[in-house]
């Protein structure tokens, strides 16, 4: 049995942008906790957590990795995220496997792109969430001005648990006991604060507050705890990871005022059976069904497919039977197994809150549900969304037959990693491979290609145009064919109108009296939907448009589905012509990090590539500029380069797909005159 309770599990992950020492930290934390005797380093390419090859030569953390650990108490499972944009699928999968979302922050750079947006994430999740400034040993840092900038940026609810001293080489507790120590502020006011904001939360300690002016710290565990849930505070502790300055402090932290699995927030599930999503309580309860959660994927040379899993509710022991969402037939735990980087251990049972891992088990994914009961069969996790892929590369295989094994690679590589997906393309007749960016796509085929032996060819894919309507029209076409035998006949009235952007497609049948017989109005639709297709003045995906079916006619001997199809195309073609059709092309948000001098040479860039800015914002010191932009994707294909030559390598940026606009009417009228439609018989 195991050694721990539901109730001494830490499950914390570390977030934050790159470069901030997430890697560095979680490895000073396990050497504090003497899991690991001397500690590795990024430089070197030997932690624990960036243990993967293509991480050891670039440098960078480029999924999340999971270290588990006994320490005192308390069984620790830490979770080191990618901090580079691109890779934040990763990041974001990973967030509902823990209680405690630590944002690290670099002294150095302040608070960064994704700091923000992490932190936006994490709350929208309902996550407790606290705050590690790391690198507080570097030159020229104002802690000072740096807490103060938190303090504007996420409000008053950023409180320090402890200070660093003057010259760094330690920090002071301002919780638990207050000692009489030189800190960047007062460490008594510090505590006054911090009991001021947790004593909110709970009358009788209030009450306590006000009599005798303090709260043992003992009191106001319940109370802290309840306003880390509420975000009614924002710890901050200090660290460097590389003196150890505060390291041993934060794992105390972590231990002491860390939410355990029953004190975090609930993670929201739902049930998808009927017509109606429903939430569903799942408590960590070991004697419910087992409702597990699959947020990692990966790949191991020797071990196979491993499914990384949260266990929200039940016991999972050795020879569990479990299922994988709807599936009928379930499979068997062999081996259950405990996760410490790319290194596992046998387990002989995995607690509610516990972190495991399991292999061999049939259609193993991302965010897939593990259960042992078919009345679980339609429950799955409400997550927060991902943000859309917008950077692509059209593939090919470059050796003749190689096509199944690209098609196997792909879904392997998309099976990993969310925000990598695979489109098939029908109108350019491409297979795009689609991330968050250039590096992304990059990692993705150099995997590709030392791991499942596959080359591509590659190319910049077409960019996904769309097609709407922008006034009511209605279209009419009599499909009719004689050649001897039983004829071809079917005629459709139809009108279209358009819908509010984003809405898609919607098909209404207002036929009354019979004029078209009922088993031919799904004909029609799919001769409408083949139109949607092919679109009607460019070739692009019509969208955003309502098809109202209201009149035809048939035929007693020659009206047949094939008839209603053609005539329901053309019909629709001929709507589409005259509702004033429009093409649509997608808008892209940019974030752009850069020095503060380059700001005019963005900004021209920019608007000579119809793009604009929509905000910016300098960073402490006034030397780094943080630039948010819009532009059409097609404008921004070789951005990213362009930036470097613009700031000297400096300049650093991410995309995210926006909205589509329409595109206007001079290059509209090219994409019109390059269709050379093919006609049907």
């Amino acid at each position: 049995m195991s050694s721990y309770k539901t109730e001494n599990i830490r499950n914390v992950a570390f977030v934050g942008h790159s470069g901030c020492g997430k890697t560095t930290l979680v490895e000073a934390l396990l050497h504090k906790a003497g899991i690991i005797p001397t500690m590795g380093s990024v430089e070197a390419g030997n932690t624990v957590c960036d243990a993967d090859p293509q991480e050891k030569e670039y440098r960078h953390s480029l999924s999340a990795a999971v270290v588990g650990f006994n320490h005192k108490q308390c069984h620790f499972n830490l979770i080191d995220t990618p901090g580079l944009p691109d890779f934040v699928g990763q990041t974001l999968s990973a967030l509902p496997a823990a209680e405690s979302i630590a944002i690290v922050v670099n002294a150095q750079a302040g608070i960064e792109m994704m700091t923000r947006r992490l932190m936006d994430w994490a709350g929208d999740e309902h996550l407790c969430r606290m705050i590690v400034i790391n690198k507080i040993d570097a030159a020229d840092v104002d802690l000072s001005a740096l807490l103060d900038q938190l303090r504007e940026t996420f409000g008053k609810e950023v409180i320090p648990l402890n200070l660093p001293t003057e010259d760094r080489s330690k920090v002071v507790d301002c919780f638990f006991d207050t000692p009489d120590v030189p800190a960047i502020v007062s460490p008594a006011e510090v505590h006054s604060s911090l009991v001021e904001q947790v004593v909110e939360m709970d009358e009788e300690t209030m009450n306590t507050y006000l009599e005798e002016g303090d709260v043992p710290a003992e009191k106001l565990h319940d109370p802290f705890e309840k306003a880390l849930r509420e975000a009614h505070i924002l710890p901050v502790c200090f660290v460097s990871a590389t003196t150890g300055a505060g390291v041993d402090e934060l794992l105390d932290v972590l231990l002491r005022l860390g939410p355990n699995p029953k004190e975090g927030n609930p993670h929201p599930f739902k049930n998808l059976q009927g017509e109606e999503a429903t939430p569903i309580p799942v408590t960590p309860d070991p004697d419910k069904h087992v409702i597990a959660h699959v947020f990692k994927v990966a790949h191991d040379p020797f071990v196979g497919k491993l499914g990384i899993f949260r266990i929200h509710q039940g016991i999972v022991t050795k020879d569990t039977q479990l299922f994988v969402d709807d599936h009928r037939r379930a499979s068997r735990v062999a081996h259950l197994l405990r996760v410490r980087g790319k290194e596992y251990e046998e387990a002989d049972i995995g607690l509610p809150g516990d972190i495991c891992a399991v292999g061999k088990f049939e259609d193993m994914r991302l965010n897939a549900i593990l259960h042992n009961s078919h009345d679980e069969d339609y429950v799955r996790l409400s997550s927060g969304k991902l943000p859309p892929p917008v950077a692509g590369l059209a593939i090919v295989p470059k050796n003749r037959g190689d096509e199944k094994k690209l098609a196997d690679a792909l879904e392997k590589l998309t099976g990993e990693d969310p925000c990598l997906i695979v489109e098939h393309v029908e109108t350019s007749h491409e297979t795009v491979l689609r991330g968050l960016g250039e590096l992304h796509l990059r990692i993705a085929l150099e995997r590709m290609k030392n791991i499942y032996n596959v080359e591509v060819d590659t190319h910049p894919p077409a960019i996904a145009y769309r097609e709407t309507i922008s006034a009511n029209a209605e279209g009419h076409h009599r499909h009719k064919k004689q050649s001897g035998g039983a004829g071809q006949f079917g005629e459709v009235y139809l009108r279209v109108e358009p819908l509010p952007r984003g809405e898609g497609f919607e098909f209404v049948d207002a036929v009354v009296g019979g004029n078209i017989p009922r088993q031919f109005i799904p004909a029609v639709e799919k001769g409408v939907r083949q139109a949607i297709i092919d679109g009607a003045i460019a070739g692009y995906p019509v969208h955003d448009v309502r098809v109202t079916l209201y009149d035809g006619k048939h035929h007693p001997v020659d009206s047949q589905e094939v008839s209603f199809i053609m005539a329901g195309k053309k019909a629709f073609v001929d709507a589409l012509q005259k509702a004033n059709p429009i093409i649509l092309e997608p808008i892209v948000t940019v974030f752009i990090t850069a020095p503060s001098h380059f700001m005019g040479d963005i900004a021209g860039d920019l608007s000579g590539h119809r793009g604009r800015i929509s905000n910016t914002e300098v960073q402490p010191g006034g030397q780094i500029m943080l630039v948010t932009g819009v532009a059409p994707l097609s404008e921004l294909s070789d951005f990213p380069v362009r930036l470097k030559s613009l700031t000297g390598g400096e300049g650093s940026c991410t995309m995210e797909f926006s909205h589509y606009e329409a595109l206007p009417a001079h290059l509209q009228q090219k994409l019109v005159a390059a269709y050379n439609p093919h006609e049907d018989s």
